[in-house]
């Protein structure tokens, strides 16, 4: 019998370079993509797929993390006297029940296979959910939602799939690809950033993944590997040795928020799939537009 997946890491630790000076006091995870934190839509998507449990892996200065997951009394106070009460209704939805959420800490920057580690003594004997919140996924279901479809289907260990150029397959974990359909494929191998004439395709892992718990034993004696960090990539490809790896290619639309390109992109989707500022943000678009702004830096240098 399948065991069901309850638990959800959500790697949380890192600096956000990319992002300074923004980042420098607020982490990266509580920016916003229209008027919620990149975290806020990992939660989410994690919800929506049945998750009862939302493990948090920290570092310093993450505190507000943490705030962000519990209650404010004087804020929902506030709201009640105003009458706000859709505001403090949508903030009441978001909130997990009581006891629903852990917090770890990773005390070194030691990469993402170092940060799940640090989730081991919670997570237990149990398969879990993994989200990293940079990746940012627009679908209906959500992807983690239909990577638990194909869980139930096939057990072992679930990783959201999608397709990238060849020519750029260098920049990610790229997989072989063997039997079965879109919705859930058997995964024949894994190289991280391949040359392209070297890649099994051009299929790459996205920040999703269904594992199960003896990931953690490989990746405690997990020797470090690129850029002197514990990579999960690494240990994943142990444990193929002994437990089938199946492959999402979801259907959705992904933005890394990891860059600014990627944020910048995903607050303009979401913005358009709203329809209390669509029209609004539609205009404000059209009056800025792009000749207006191309010349500028002309202008300037004109003058």
């Amino acid at each position: 019998m399948t065991k069901r997946v309850r638990t959800a890491v959500f790697p949380v630790a890192g600096l956000g370079t990319r992002f300074l000076p923004a980042t420098k006091a607020l982490p990266k995870e509580m920016l916003t993509v229209v008027d919620r934190p990149l975290i806020q839509y990992a939660v989410d998507e994690a919800r929506e797929a049945g998750i009862e449990h939302f493990v948090f892996v920290t570092g310093r200065s993450k505190g507000v993390i943490e705030d962000h997951f519990d209650r404010q009394f004087e804020l929902e106070t506030t709201l009640e006297l105003r009458g706000k009460t859709r505001a403090l209704e949508e903030l009441r939805k978001d909130l997990p029940s009581a006891g629903r959420t852990s917090f770890t800490r990773q005390q070194e920057p030691l990469g993402l296979g170092h940060a799940v580690w640090c989730a081991r003594d919670i997570v237990g004997d149990n398969p879990f959910a993994l989200l990293l919140p940079d990746m940012l996924f627009k679908g209906k279901p959500g992807v983690l939602k239909q990577m638990m479809d194909a869980y139930e289907e096939s057990a072992g260990n679930v990783i959201a799939i999608e397709e990238v150029p060849h020519a750029e397959v260098s920049s990610y974990g790229v997989v072989g690809r063997g039997a079965g359909a879109d919705n859930g494929f058997r995964v024949t191998q894994m190289v991280e950033k391949p040359r392209p004439e070297e890649a099994p395709s051009n299929l790459i892992i996205s920040g999703r993944y269904i594992l199960q718990p003896e990931i953690f034993a490989l990746l405690a004696d997990q020797p470090r590997g690129a850029g002197g960090e514990i990579q999960l990539t690494d240990a994943m490809q142990t444990l193929m040795n002994t437990q089938p790896f199946t492959g999402v290619k979801y259907v959705g639309q992904s933005f890394d928020c990891g860059s600014k390109i990627g944020f910048l992109t995903a607050n303009v989707a979401y913005a358009l799939d709203r329809p209390d500022i669509r029209d609004g943000f539609l205009a404000a678009l059209e009056r800025l537009s792009l000749d207006e702004v191309m010349a500028e830096p002309t202008k300037a240098a004109a003058e």
